[in-house]
């Protein structure tokens, strides 16, 4: 009798091989090879939905803007650029529990007033949607729910309802019957996302699939998943705290880096209006080691504190920890705070934290960190009513950092007195209430600082 034939699949990256090695010869990854039946079939499953297209000239076809269909949730829509796109297929992720499924039967709540919806449900059952519904006082009459796993069923629903917006809670949870392995598995996830990408361009609908993610806080699956999508948000934010972040790091249909603000109250998750207020600690005096930087946050301003602790070091290597920020960077910074001001760490411990739980992955909160270092080092601290924000070079320059009025003019409107910026985004015409202290070099910034 036949052997059956086999591959193996890496758990890690999809990748198979013939046979078993140690390592993923793809990505490198250990032990993660499964075992997987072969699908042996005389044509691929795509072949009839696949005909072929004739070359035409680029200048000749028509672009057309797309019209968007907005959530109804502020925040949510200012991450999506504006509202979901028909054909849009939107995969979010995010750490369990964190409100992914809270924040997407609001949102369909919301449109289903406007537009037809469908949310499909595999990891909870119909009673437990409707009793989170409830919780939440939403008015979720018109949307439509169904209870599924069975990928094949699923897409048969939304051909027969033609549904303008569907959830799919969540796709690690689907499988298909052409293939073997069990749902969550690297080819499943893979198979179901592609097919329910190519039905929401056929049909139109509106894709929101949510997606697990690993140890790591990529999507399970694992990235895959970001290729296959239109667009791609992750919820970031610490899980013992009221605020969400939602933050696009992909997205045909408008700007990446955009962040929504949420707050998790009883009532599911609320848009917060001012989130700069969530990034700046309210101290009853001032402290040594904080400073406020301007920064930015795709097309929004933020403020953000940021802090820093500078203490005598206990061993021969002196700790370098940042929270929030790039590690390989403070230590840069340090080295330039050394050569150009004449200011020494090496003997102290550094910690740095952007208040909040932000994530500042921008080189314009350089001169905001180095200023906090400074002011706990000297233990001197900084005014409360005073800003920075200026990327900081090798050679000891402050360079611009871009859309330098805008941040500038959302300090002014939280009523922040004085601003130390790089002398390029120095603004022409005076911002009313705010005092601009322009600088060239960091040794300037700290003769400024130690002035104030």
């Amino acid at each position: 009798m036949a052997k059956a034939k086999s591959h193996y699949a890496c758990s890690e990256c999809g990748a198979s091989a013939i046979k078993w090695f140690g390592a993923c010869p793809s990505c490198g990854a250990a032990a993660t090879l499964i075992e997987q039946a072969a699908d042996v079939r005389s044509s691929h499953r795509y072949a009839a939905h696949a005909p072929a297209n004739a070359p035409q000239p680029l200048a000749r076809i028509e672009a057309r803007a797309q019209a968007r269909m907005p959530t109804g949730v502020e925040e949510f829509d200012r991450v999506l650029g504006g509202g979901v796109v028909a054909g849009q297929v939107v995969l979010i992720g995010g750490d369990p529990g964190i409100g992914k499924s809270t924040l997407l039967l609001q949102t369909l709540s919301a449109m289903g007033a406007k537009h037809s919806s469908l949310y499909v449900s595999g990891e909870e059952s119909a009673e437990q949607v409707a009793l989170r519904a409830t919780r939440l006082a939403l008015a979720a009459g018109k949307v439509e729910l169904l209870a599924e796993i069975h990928l094949e069923r699923i897409v048969a629903t939304l051909e027969a309802t033609r549904p303008e917006v569907a959830v799919i809670d969540s796709i690690q949870t689907l499988y298909s019957e052409a293939l073997q392995s069990a749902p969550g598995s690297v080819a499943q996830v893979r198979e179901c996302a592609a097919q329910l990408a190519r039905h929401a361009k056929q049909s139109g609908t509106a894709l929101l699939i949510i997606g697990h993610v690993t140890k790591d806080g990529t999507i399970a699956g694992p990235r895959v998943l970001e290729h296959i999508v239109d667009t791609v948000l992750y919820f970031e934010g610490d899980p013992h705290s009221s605020f969400r972040l939602v933050r696009a790091i992909k997205n045909r249909f408008g700007a990446v880096n955009e962040l929504g603000v949420f707050a998790m109250t009883d009532k599911g998750l609320r848009g917060v209006a001012n989130p700069s207020a969530l990034f700046l600690s309210q101290h009853g005096r001032d402290v040594p080691g904080s400073c406020v930087l301007a920064t930015l946050e795709g097309t929004r301003p933020l403020l953000v504190e940021i802090q820093a602790l500078v203490d005598p070091t206990h061993s021969p290597n002196p700790r370098r920890l940042s929270v929030g920020l790039e590690q390989n960077r403070l230590a840069m910074l340090l080295a330039v705070l050394h050569r150009h001001a004449g200011i020494a760490c090496f003997d102290q411990d550094v910690f740095v934290n952007a208040v909040g739980g932000v994530r500042i992955g921008e080189p314009a909160a350089d001169l905001a960190v180095l200023l906090a270092i400074v002011s706990s080092l000297t233990d001197r601290a900084i005014p409360g009513k005073v800003l920075a924000f200026g990327e900081v070079g090798l050679a000891g320059e402050v360079r611009p950092a871009p859309r330098g009025q805008d941040r500038l003019k959302e300090a002014a409107k939280l009523g922040f007195e004085r601003a130390i910026i790089p002398k390029a985004n120095q603004p022409r015409g005076k911002i009313g209430g705010l005092e601009v202290l322009a600088v060239e070099r960091v040794d300037q910034a700290v003769a400024v600082l130690r002035n104030l």
